[in-house]
């Protein structure tokens, strides 16, 4: 294209000067004109050459700037079209990668979908096995709580304890509800305790119903903690009904005798004396006389009332005690104490009905309810080969009111 413009502008300064030169040839034959019109004449000519050389240059130029312009368009247009042949290049690629990473996308959900799929196979089937084996379990465990359960409900009868007001019947036989408390053994502190508390318990379950001290045997024992026992008795809303079964001797027989009801088996034994106490150490006169006074004072606190209920007097109570024996010791039969005004009634049978449950497993059981009953003091061998037990150590004011006659029972 630059070559093109160079040759039309080389063709029109040849025809400008062919002119110039056939000029004077077509007026050689006119007249000579003034030369100052001829010089402008040339002047003029010069000038329209000039212009057309400037006209001629400058289209040279605008046509070196044109082509520049056009050589820079198509470098453009080739860097574009380089620039989107590498952009086609990437996103050919960019396709391929993402094509790539799209199969291994779906290979690896292909490969999680098989994995969760196996795992939920082996936790069904793991499932299924806990499932049985909870089965089996709870099968065995059913057959243990129901073998334990049978076992247990055969331990207790099917009766249920008897309560009635008036606990003999015409046949002669006592009902004795779980309203019942036994005393048994040496008449202690600890017996007090047990017993008091109990005559509480059952005021507070029912104030009417009787409650019952089952005497199986006792010795008798404190004077303090017999007097607590006696006067819990007294003062208690439910009527309390003292039962002998074998032994009341002392204490344990002022207490069935002082009682407003009782009631002992026909060959049960009741024995009653004088208090009698052991002085252990070095006492003077004195101490020994105010001993003595202590021990009467006592003695006619239980002495007098016993007297009373008998309708005899406390001296004459004495006098019959040393009639009977050289000891002081009366003993007799429940029939012949009943005469005697020592016992109420005499029963021919008497029926535990709180007795609900087989002893046996009651006493093997580790959850046994406990009798409460005070811990039987430990019998021991003297050197004489006999067996005897350490009595507990009084209070300063109490004296024991206890059958001992074969030293069985002995103070430090």
């Amino acid at each position: 294209m630059i070559a093109c413009l160079a040759m039309t502008a080389w063709s029109h300064a040849r025809e400008a000067t062919t002119e110039e030169s056939k000029a004077p040839s077509a007026e050689a034959g006119k007249p000579e004109e003034d030369p100052e019109l001829a010089a402008k004449r040339k002047e003029q000519e010069a000038l329209a050459i000039a212009n057309k050389l400037e006209a001629e240059r400058l289209t040279q130029a605008t046509n070196e700037s044109r082509a520049e312009v056009a050589r820079l368009k198509l470098e453009r247009e080739l860097m574009i079209e380089r620039v989107a042949l590498e952009d086609a290049k990437r996103q050919v690629a960019l396709r391929k990668e993402l094509a790539k990473l799209e199969a291994e996308k779906e290979r690896i959900a292909s490969e999680g979908e098989l994995a969760k799929a196996r795992a939920e196979m082996l936790a069904n089937e793991l499932k299924v096995a806990q499932t049985e084996a909870a089965l089996k379990v709870t099968r065995l465990q059913g057959d243990i709580t129901r073998f334990e359960t049978e076992e247990k409900r055969d331990t207790y009868a099917d009766s249920k304890p008897v309560y009635l007001k008036d606990p003999l019947r015409k046949d002669g036989t006592l009902v004795i509800s779980d309203r019942r408390i036994p005393l048994n053994g040496l008449i202690s502190t600890e017996t007090a305790d047990f017993v008091c508390n109990r005559i509480d318990y059952w005021n507070n379950k029912d104030r009417e119903l009787p409650i019952f001290i089952v005497i199986d045997s006792s010795p008798g024992g404190s004077v303090m903690a017999g007097y607590r026992i006696l006067k819990a008795m007294e003062s208690s809303d439910a009527p309390v009904h003292v039962v002998v079964k074998s032994f009341a001797a002392s204490m344990a027989a002022a207490i069935t005798t002082l009682a407003k009801e009782s009631y002992a088996y026909p060959n049960a034994v009741m024995l009653h004396h004088q208090i009698s106490s052991r002085v252990f150490g070095q006492l003077n006169l004195t101490q020994q006389r105010e001993f003595h006074e202590e021990s009467q004072r006592w003695w006619k606190r239980f002495g007098t009332p016993i007297a009373d209920k008998m309708g005899i007097t406390t001296d004459e109570l004495i006098k019959r005690m040393y009639e009977r024996s050289s000891s002081g010791d009366w003993t007799e039969f429940a029939e012949e104490a009943q005469k005697l005004k020592w016992v109420n009634h005499i029963v021919q049978g008497i029926d535990e009905t709180s007795l609900t449950r087989d002893p046996d497993a009651a006493a093997s059981s580790p959850k046994a309810q406990p009798t409460g009953q005070p811990a039987a003091l430990s019998e021991q061998i003297d050197t004489e080969g006999k067996p005897f037990v350490w009595l507990p150590r009084l209070e300063p004011k109490d004296v024991y009111f206890l059958f001992n006659s074969d030293g069985y029972y002995r103070m430090r």
